[in-house]
């Protein structure tokens, strides 16, 4: 790699980190829920602190409900890397329409929606890596709890990687928002640390790490070390199962483990996917093995 190379590789993913977007561009929705035979209500509603957050609602015949919080750079339809524009990250398309037809034939009601910075939703000066965020997750669950409909529902969290740091941080900030919360998912929560390092590494950087966090801290006021869930998850009293790509090359094992010894929950699971290196294959493994997640929420709905 060119030292251009490098510095337009650098300023790409330090641009991705703090906006939520690709080369500048928010991923868009291509898909619905009706092309996998699903009704669904398009839905808005306010962040913790107002942001306007655009999101579906996908009825089911229960009284039970999955709010489902997506991961950056994507949206609640999933990500586009399967266009060339977006092929970056992975080269595939993340679906997430799957893993909602098989949680709606299962018996759940879903909220899914954009998080801040991505898909429809609105803006704030810059994404925090879910120390902004876990506004948002709580104003999923405030929605919830207006609508007539959902409010009385048994509730569970599906939280993938953003939406899994920002749950962490949302439920040890503002415990009282989640205690109707049954059990939660988080899919490849994650530190700012190994992916920075471990992007650096491979790109050839010098110095990469210290400008890094030099440069994300001058546009959001955050460091790079505080941006890991590891100490917010110190606070999660409810049935927990983490998810993830055990040989992610993305980021590093230990700092999943670390994130899931935070968790202080009786009970708790940590399921490892094996077979790929590849992160966003992660992102699609519920589409793929539904039954990971709903035997857990079946097992923990009281």
């Amino acid at each position: 790699m060119t030292s251009n190379e490098q510095q337009a590789a650098f300023d790409g993913f330090v641009d991705m980190w703090v906006t939520g977007t690709t080369a500048g561009r928010r991923a868009p929705l291509l898909r619905n829920p009706g092309e996998v035979g699903l009704d669904f209500e398009e839905v808005t509603f306010p962040s913790m602190d107002g942001v306007e957050l655009r999101g579906w609602f996908i009825p089911a015949d229960s009284q039970k409900l999955i709010i489902h919080n997506h991961f950056l750079p994507g949206n609640r339809c999933g990500y586009p890397g399967h266009l060339p524009e977006f092929g970056g990250l992975g080269g595939f398309e993340v679906n997430f329409l799957p893993e909602y037809k098989a949680l709606h034939d299962a018996g759940y009601n879903i909220l899914c929606y954009d998080m801040s910075n991505h898909g429809e939703s609105g803006s704030r000066k810059a994404t925090g890596i879910g120390l902004v965020e876990y506004q948002d997750v709580i104003g999923s669950v405030r929605y919830a709890t207006s609508r007539p409909d959902t409010a009385a529902m048994t509730t569970f969290l599906l939280s993938v990687c953003l939406g899994g740091d920002s749950t962490c941080v949302a439920m040890a900030k503002h415990p009282e928002e989640f205690a109707h919360i049954k059990s939660l998912v988080l899919l490849q929560p994650v530190s700012a640390d190994p992916i920075v390092e471990n992007f650096v590494r491979v790109s050839g950087i010098p110095d990469g790490y210290a400008r890094f966090d030099q440069e994300v801290f001058a546009r959001t006021g955050f460091h790079l070390a505080e941006q890991s869930p590891i100490e917010y998850a110190k606070s999660i009293q409810i049935p927990t199962l983490v998810a993830q790509v055990h040989h992610d090359t993305m980021t590093r094992p230990d700092d999943v483990q670390a994130i899931y010894d935070a968790i202080p929950a009786t009970e708790k699971k940590l399921h490892w996917i094996e077979g790929t290196t590849r992160r966003f294959d992660g992102y699609n493994y519920f589409g793929e093995h539904p039954e990971v997640a709903i035997d857990w929420f079946d097992n923990h709905a009281g």
